[in-house]
């Protein structure tokens, strides 16, 4: 899979990186110039700008839409990926405030390097996250093979069972195998999340309270829950109007296993009463990117 290559370095101060966002700022700030697709990425003037950690969703340590409180999942894994981000990454220590702000970092940066095929439509830049010596020179398009890929930490973090796939149409299916394969043995051994996941067998949801501190699910599926209690009481959760809600949000997905395509995370997601499950694991499950 051909993805562009930029060398660059990692940094923290000022910003809420978490286990799948972290600003990168490249040797070359014209190289962004480079990155292909419909989307620029945004940057300062001195290039740093935000990645997003392709095929990887870790649960969210801070998350508000449309002005609504900021709300985060059940702390243990979501912090456990972003200590494993910043560890994996070189970074020894890291102070943060109670709302995630770095306020310093030692070493200041670490170098690295991304390989990207695009930015979102945000705006991010969508990237495998790479340290040591680069595969190959910045600013060039390489192959990207499954020995590449592992040496990634979007790979890492799925072996280490701290991130929940999430898999977007830009990523080639080879790649997408390599990354089910490490998912796969995660869960086998019951690593990081995988142990009080919800996903599948249903998550009882009574309360934004109950998202916040209980249940440990899919994130995308969290903040679809989170946008939907919002429109109504938070404190008291009414989920009856749910699969409607998904209907409308119109995400569209491939299901690998059924081999077509669908749109409405209400075609898989099921409700009773409280409680809210999804019928396809994340693996199965490949997003067409906006």
């Amino acid at each position: 899979m051909p993805m562009l290559l930029i060398k660059g370095s990692y940094h923290l101060v000022n910003s809420r990186a978490d286990g799948d966002t972290i600003p990168f700022m490249p040797d070359k700030k014209e190289e962004w110039d480079l990155v292909p697709g419909p989307h620029k990425v945004e940057h300062n003037t001195s290039g740093k700008a935000k990645l997003r950690l392709d095929a990887i969703d870790t649960l969210e340590t801070h998350y508000s839409r449309n002005g609504n409180p900021e709300v985060h999942q059940p702390w243990l894994h979501g912090r456990a990926a972003r200590d494993a981000l910043t560890d994996w990454l070189g970074f020894t220590t890291v102070d943060r405030l109670p709302d995630e702000t770095v306020t310093a970092a030692t070493p200041l940066t670490r170098p690295g390097w991304i390989l990207t095929r695009g930015a979102g439509r945000d705006k991010r830049c969508i990237a495998l996250a790479g340290k040591g010596t680069p595969p190959g020179a910045s600013g060039t398009q390489i192959n990207v093979d499954e020995a590449l890929l592992r040496t990634t930490f979007n790979y890492h973090i799925l072996k280490e069972g701290l991130a929940y796939p999430t898999y977007y149409t830009n990523l080639f299916p080879d790649l997408r195998a390599e990354l089910t394969a490490a998912v796969h043995q995660a869960q086998a051994a019951g690593k990081g999340l995988w142990k009080d996941d919800d996903t599948l067998g249903g998550a009882t949801v009574t309360d934004i309270d109950s998202l916040q501190d209980d249940v440990v699910i899919l994130p995308k599926l969290f903040r679809r829950l989170v946008d939907y209690l919002y429109l109504g009481d938070p404190d008291n959760a009414d989920l009856t109007g749910f699969p409607a809600f998904l209907d409308q949000a119109a995400d569209e997905f491939w299901i690998i296993s059924a081999g077509h395509s669908t749109t409405g995370l209400d075609t898989i997601v099921e409700v009773i009463d409280s409680k809210v499950r999804m019928t396809h694991p994340a693996e199965d499950l490949v997003f067409v990117e906006n």
